[in-house]
């Protein structure tokens, strides 16, 4: 029996994608749907990187079409990443769709091993990924992502970027001999910030993930005043201090106008790596009660893990180190739903539509 169109939408409104928790109609995931006799193919476009769910969404949707009636049905899904929506009046960079800015209010939290793990991830799920090292006092980029050397300049005004594990990176750490200190005020320091945003040749960058410096202040303000940032991920640990000033880190991305895409809690329960005695060192459920505060998502919890510090240490973070790993895997979740809600988040159009100038005539 043939199978109407109507019918083919309605089955695909049933289905709920695990990645958006949304059905595919209404994420207007489905680009389109030919009805041939009692043959069934349907487009769906996926607005996060998802190689790794391809396969299973797409196995997903022809159950269900069969299911409700289709005697052959095909699924051809695959993802788009297009710009987002920015604070007002601040300009994208060129060669970047969306900046995610990876973020704490102390140091000492893992927001680097965060961020960097992060940006792998959104990498291994077939995006393209540029690091922004915003750490200028600490940078611990070129350590973690295990590049040596200098950054060339073609033209002598930009720099190329330096590559890691498949990722675009830059970092103060790339200029500077690694014991020197930087001993700076706060305006060199911002301006310094600036240059490495705007004077690299990104290429094609769907995500830029920028790992700021712990703290609310200068860097930070410059951040949110002159960099177009797309939303923002704070990284605490479970223990009160570490969430008094993680609380006030997401206050200053709210003050700005920068959305909050949710919080990471990090080192949330130590495994013994003898016995597998499971001790929550720096207490319990923080990150949760602090997301319920504050009416925001809470994206994960990553174990305080030899492994992670390991092999970040030796610039082979967890997800390229281990891709089998339960860790390698909590970090793609965290990066597909930080995908997800910025999927979510307005498109920008501004470099689409040309200005449309009325005079008087």
């Amino acid at each position: 029996m043939a199978m109407t169109e109507q019918q083919v939408q309605s089955a695909l409104k049933d289905l709920v994608d695990p990645n958006t928790k949304k059905d595919f109609v209404s994420t207007k995931s489905v680009k389109g749907i030919k009805v041939d006799g009692d043959t069934v193919s349907v487009d769906i476009v996926l607005g996060y990187p998802a190689k790794s769910q391809l396969a299973g969404i797409k196995a997903m949707i022809e159950d269900k079409l069969k299911a409700a009636g289709a005697a052959g049905a095909t699924a051809n899904v695959s993802f788009k990443i297009v710009s987002h929506g920015v604070q007002k009046g601040v300009k994208l960079v060129p060669g970047i769709k969306n900046i995610i800015a990876v973020a704490s209010g102390k140091g000492g939290v893992g927001k680097s091993t965060t961020a960097v793990n992060l940006a792998l991830a959104l990498a291994a799920e077939g995006a393209s990924v540029a690091m922004l090292d915003a750490d200028i006092y600490g940078p611990s980029q070129p350590t973690m992502l295990g590049i040596n050397g200098r950054p060339e300049s073609a033209d002598g005004k930009t720099l190329e970027p330096m590559m890691g594990h498949g990722i675009q990176a830059m970092s103060i750490g790339f200029m500077i001999d690694p014991d020197t200190p930087m001993v700076w005020r706060g305006p060199m320091v911002t301006q310094a910030l600036e240059q490495l945003l705007n004077d690299t040749n990104w290429k094609d960058v769907d995500y830029l993930v920028v790992d700021m410096p712990p703290g609310t202040g200068d860097v930070q303000l410059t951040l949110a005043q002159r960099v177009p940032v797309t939303g923002a991920v704070i990284v605490t640990t479970p223990q009160d201090i570490a969430l008094i000033d993680a609380r006030k880190g997401l206050k200053m991305f709210e003050k700005v106008g920068i959305p909050i895409m949710g919080v990471v809690e990090n080192m949330s329960l130590h495994i013994c790596s003898k016995c597998g005695h499971e001790e929550r060192i720096f207490g319990e459920g923080g990150g949760e009660r602090m997301c319920k505060d504050y009416n925001v998502e809470f994206l994960g919890a990553l174990p305080l893990d030899i492994q992670i510090r390991e092999e970040t240490d030796a610039g082979k973070p967890t997800v390229v180190a281990a891709p089998e790993s339960r860790i390698a895997d909590i970090y793609r979740q965290i990066a597909r739903r930080v995908a997800v809600k910025i999927g979510e988040s307005a498109v920008d159009h501004t470099s689409k539509f040309p200005n449309i100038v009325i005079q008087n005539t």
